[in-house]
């Protein structure tokens, strides 16, 4: 796999929910902190979104948010309205619920996309740690096609449920989400993680290490794979990525280890075999040195999300 799919695979937990409704005339509703992701796409109108200690931001017909670290906020008709409602109500106490009014049907308004992502943030990837709190992706004529096309299909399922809705929506879901953090590495002018993908050395790297991170690498491997010395990538990387190349290699075999023991019953041999360690023995140590717990425990009680 790629950074970007691992790094989702790695947290995502259960089935995304998703609903298309639609509002009419003077409205507000108030979403509570969530412990996974929320996002939104405007299919039709415009509205505004206050997020928690933030800037108002204006949504027209087209545009996809994403909230990746669940950031209470309010969707409104207008940005004073959104305002007066985050001053009378603090955002902890508010219910994630959606206004009185809202429907599947009829002309005018204002449509919508809503809906949000289950994570496991005990092990939440830097690069999902670094998106910031609202990611706008205006609708722009020609910029992510795969994003618009994902925003159409899952319109068009959730608008009138078809035969087979039922296994296209969680996976146009899973696309929507690939979609909309790929589209935010291509446009973020700052950060660490979109400036390591779009570097050739670290980014050779890191395909090598997510393509198989259970190959017995070391940094002249790892090396060769850039095209440059061991001194060239243990810079470049370090400096991109936060941790040295062997050093990121260590810390994602556990990660994918921690995703591996939380899915499946495979014994622990099998499982350490997979993420590159020899015996159970040396992985059962470096798990519990990473995460306080043994592989066992974590897998019968490893924390999950709400």
């Amino acid at each position: 796999m790629d950074v970007v799919s691992d790094a989702i695979a790695a947290v995502r937990v259960g089935r995304a929910e998703s609903r298309r409704m639609r509002v009419h005339g003077r409205w507000c509703t108030r979403f509570a902190p969530y412990g996974g992701a929320g996002f939104h796409v405007v299919l039709e109108g415009s509205c505004w979104l206050l997020p928690e200690g933030g800037a108002a931001v204006s949504l027209a017909a087209g545009d996809a948010v994403l909230l990746p670290h669940g950031t209470g906020h309010v969707m409104a008709d207008s940005p004073a309205d959104a305002a007066a409602v985050a001053r009378a109500v603090p955002f902890e106490t508010l219910p994630a619920a959606a206004p009185a009014g809202w429907d599947a049907g009829g002309p005018g308004g204002v449509e919508m996309l809503c809906g949000k992502y289950r994570l496991d943030r005990s092990r939440l990837h830097p690069l999902l740690r670094e998106l910031p709190p609202v990611v706008h992706l205006p609708n722009r004529v020609g910029r992510h096609p795969e994003l618009r096309a994902a925003i159409d299909l899952l319109g068009g399922e959730l608008g009138s449920p078809r035969p087979g809705s039922e296994m296209a929506v969680p996976h146009l879901l899973d696309l929507l989400l690939v979609y909309m953090v790929r589209s935010w590495t291509a446009e973020a002018v700052r950060g660490a993680w979109p400036a390591a993908l779009g570097d050739p050395v670290a980014a050779a790297a890191l395909r090598a290490v997510h393509a198989d991170p259970a190959a017995q690498w070391s940094v002249e491997r790892l090396a060769a794979e850039a095209g440059v010395s061991r001194a060239t990538l243990s810079r470049r990387f370090t400096a991109l990525v936060g941790r040295p190349p062997m050093a990121y290699l260590a810390w994602w075999r556990l990660t994918r280890a921690a995703a591996l023991l939380r899915e499946g019953s495979e014994p622990l041999s099998a499982v350490a075999r997979r993420v590159g360690y020899g015996s159970a023995y040396a992985f059962s140590h470096a798990f519990s040195r990473e995460f306080g717990t043994t592989p066992g425990r974590w897998r019968a009680t490893g924390p999950l999300s709400p």
